[in-house]
């Protein structure tokens, strides 16, 4: 009852802050002056506003005018409301007296930076990140002296920037992250005794890096993936006593500052240091007691890790992803066990021999792609905390862990598991991805799965077990990908009632398993998300839980135009249904033509009867499809032709006759495609086609039935026109007699 209570008070309390906010927004958007509320309606009508955005209230909470002269003084509109070209004229540039601006993350539709901008000489606060400018940044932003932040980052800006910044010696934070300047890294930057804040990242930047003494007050310093060709003595940083983040990413350090007792800042919390291309584990980092974030993937590090790391008592986040590193130093059984480390990356290394017990408050754990042995430790099912667990690509041996239910992310693929998938999913389990692909697993498929109402991917490619399809699976409200490949599933894969209609499908792979019988004709109704395009999700990638702290993208083998390939960055969009290699039977059904979004079709090696349908070209985002080795009939549609992103097809080995659609891209396919139809003509196959022979045919019948026509017009005609000659004749010969009588 005192924790309901207390929740209720909270939510009171947090409704009642928002309240209290957007009342003293608007309150202070009241006091501003006519002619600045009019200026403010002008700028605001110069855009076109997302839906979410289109009120009054939401544009003028973001607005504050002083309360003595009305003047707007801070402008704040983030977030995507804005759509459409900022111009030079804007009306924006009239509110002289701004002195916070902030137009991050808006769309000014690649338009230049206008120069006007430099007429608000007030400005302190300057953000248009993420607004696809682009162009050369205008000269007149050095008029802006009294900046003390300026974000540009991530748009398309140009320019130099030791000229663009000469004049802005007031600088707290500037970051100019993810752009396209050049020139070299102004030195005047590191005497500005207010700086606490500098981003540099992802830019042309070149030249030599000197930090003198005069930087106390620097807590943040981003200067990755800069164009600085020589190497970095690390020790340049050990006068900055406040930092607290260091990024120096893509840049290469020199050996012997990585290797010495650096006397970092004991402030750093955040330290990032991939692709610095480092062959040995950085010493200095042992004496960095409040170091949170380390990350060194990407680097040339072996051996193994010193197990001084696990002993740091603040470290949450080790990434160590592609390094040549080989074990642990100290006992498996307690070397992490006692770690603070809650998200460890040890992808793509040379791990071998068992794998320790995993840190107690874990929550993502990666090692794939490694040669680890032995059986996956049970404490890991103690770690309450574990969300995602990534031990593909090992040689792993034993019994899958009961507690996989427990965890969101569970990836085993190609290991050397053995026994059942542990049917022991409670209800409402979290997990959403399960990939066991590529084991040597028995059994059926746990029928507890359907406990998982958040599950959208599974695979269990390439194992050895033996169960009839998972009708029972389409309950799920959320299962966009089912991969059943290369098992000993059999018996139909139609339901026995109604249309087998999964209401998030996306892909479905069931090839090469003993699957029996036909598919009646509503088969692939309501098919929801192969019928319509899917909505437009946040990630581009499907099965993608990728954060600023760990990386993980769903990976699915595909067959594609022909070729089985592997697949870690599926788009959202992809869709795919592939029965190939089964022993299926009857037409394939006209509802398939129902699955507008469906991209790759492979129902190859079954044997399927009848013509191919014509409802096909109304799978208008088709790319791949293959009917090959089956026994249809009749002739290819022409409707074939409509399908404009069709890129490859085989129907080869069928019972296919006619000729083969000419003149799009289905002709421009290999023979091989068509070949094994002894009815099948015109290209790309050398056979011509006996339309040509029987159009000339025609062509003489229609002129000799022309020549006949005429023929009996003649006739017909012939003793008329004698006969009208002869009358003519007569009474020419007499008309002046009946003249003169008349």
């Amino acid at each position: 009852m005192s924790n309901s209570r207390f929740c209720l008070l909270s939510l009171v309390s947090i409704l009642s802050l928002l309240i209290i906010t957007t009342t003293t927004n608007l309150v202070a958007a009241q006091r501003c002056r006519p002619d600045q509320t009019e200026t403010l309606k002008r700028f605001k009508n110069e855009f076109a506003f997302s839906s979410s955005c289109t009120d009054d209230t939401h544009f003028l909470s973001g607005v504050t005018c002083d309360n003595v002269t009305g003047a707007v003084t801070v402008l704040k509109l983030p977030g995507g409301c804005l759509r459409g070209t900022l111009r030079d004229n804007s009306s924006l540039f009239e509110l002289s007296h701004l002195r916070y601006l902030n137009l991050s993350f808006n769309n000014f539709a690649s338009s230049p930076l206008p120069s006007s901008f430099g007429q608000l000489h007030n400005l302190e606060v300057l953000l248009l990140s993420s607004n696809g400018f682009l162009g050369q940044v205008p000269s007149s932003i050095r008029n802006l002296t009294k900046l003390t932040q300026l974000q540009l980052s991530h748009n398309k800006l140009t320019g130099d920037l030791a000229l663009l910044l000469q004049n802005l010696t007031n600088l707290v934070a500037l970051d100019v992250s993810s752009n396209e300047f050049y020139g070299t890294i102004p030195s005047f930057l590191f005497t500005m005794p207010s700086l606490s804040f500098l981003v540099l990242s992802e830019n042309h930047l070149s030249g030599s890096l000197e930090i003198p003494f005069s930087l106390p007050n620097l807590r943040v310093l981003k200067l990755s993936y800069l164009n600085i060709t020589h190497q970095l003595d690390l020790r340049v940083f050990s006068s900055l006593k406040s930092l607290t983040y260091l990024d120096l990413s893509g840049i290469s350090l020199t050996p012997t500052s990585v290797d010495s007792d650096i006397n970092f800042a004991k402030s750093l919390r955040i330290l990032l240091l991939s692709e610095c291309n480092i062959s040995k584990f950085p010493r200095f980092v042992k004496s960095l007691k409040n170091l949170d974030y380390l990350y060194l993937s990407d680097n040339r590090i072996k051996g193994n890790i010193p197990d001084w790391l696990w002993s740091l008592p603040h470290l949450t986040s080790l990434n160590l992803y592609n390094n040549s590193l080989t074990g642990f130093e100290g006992p498996l059984d307690h070397v992490l066990a006692n770690s603070s480390v809650q998200v460890l990356d040890m992808a793509y290394n040379c791990f071998n021999g068992s794998f320790p017990d995993p840190p107690l408050f874990i929550i993502n754990l990666s090692a794939w792609n490694n040669s680890f042995t032995g059986e996956i430790p049970l404490s890991t099912c103690n770690r309450t905390f574990l969300d995602v667990l990534d031990l593909s690509y090992n040689n792993f041996t034993g019994l899958i862990p009961p507690c996989i239910g427990n965890i969101n992310i569970v990836n085993l693929r190609k290991n050397k598991l053995e026994g059942n998938i542990p049917d022991e999913f409670h209800i409402n389990a979290p997990t959403q991805t399960l990939d066991v692909g590529y084991n040597q697993l028995t059994g059926k498929l746990p029928r507890s799965l359907l406990n998982c109402t958040l599950l959208k991917f599974v695979s269990v490619d390439h194992n050895r077990i033996d169960d009839t399809f998972p009708f029972w699976l389409k309950a799920l409200p959320s299962l966009k990908v089912l991969t059943l490949r290369s098992n000993r599933f059999h018996g139909p894969i139609s339901p026995p009632y109604g249309p087998l209609a999964f209401p998030k499908l996306q892909i479905l792979e069931i090839s090469h398993n003993r699957f029996t019988g036909s598919l009646p004709r509503n088969y692939f109704e309501n098919w929801t998300n192969t019928s319509l395009k899917p909505d437009d999700e946040e990630k581009m990638y499907m099965g993608d839980y990728s954060s600023d702290r760990f990386n993980y993208e769903d990976t699915l083998d595909l067959q594609y135009k022909g070729l089985y390939m592997e697949q870690g960055k599926v788009l959202t969009f992809y869709s795919a249904i592939d029965f190939s290699g089964n022993k299926l039977e009857g037409e394939i059904p006209e509802s398939i033509g129902l699955l507008k979004a469906l991209i790759a079709l492979n129902l190859s090696n079954n044997s399927f009867t009848g013509r191919i349908p014509m409802s096909f070209a109304n799978v208008s985002e088709l790319e791949s499809l293959d009917l090959s080795e089956n026994k249809l009939s009749g002739e290819i549609p022409q409707e074939l032709r409509r399908l404009t992103y069709l890129a490859y097809i085989d129907v080869s080995d069928n019972q296919l006759t006619g000729e083969i659609p000419q003149g799009t891209q289905i002709t421009g396919q290999p023979k091989s495609s068509f070949e094994g139809n002894l009815g099948l003509c015109g290209l790309p196959l050398d056979e011509r086609c006996f339309t040509e022979k029987t159009t000339s045919i025609e062509e003489v019948e229609e002129e000799e039935e022309g020549v006949l026509k005429w023929r009996a017009v003649a006739i017909g005609y012939g003793p008329g026109v004698l006969f009208g000659l002869a009358i003519g004749h007569v009474v020419a010969l007499y008309m002046p007699e009946w003249f003169f009588k008349s």
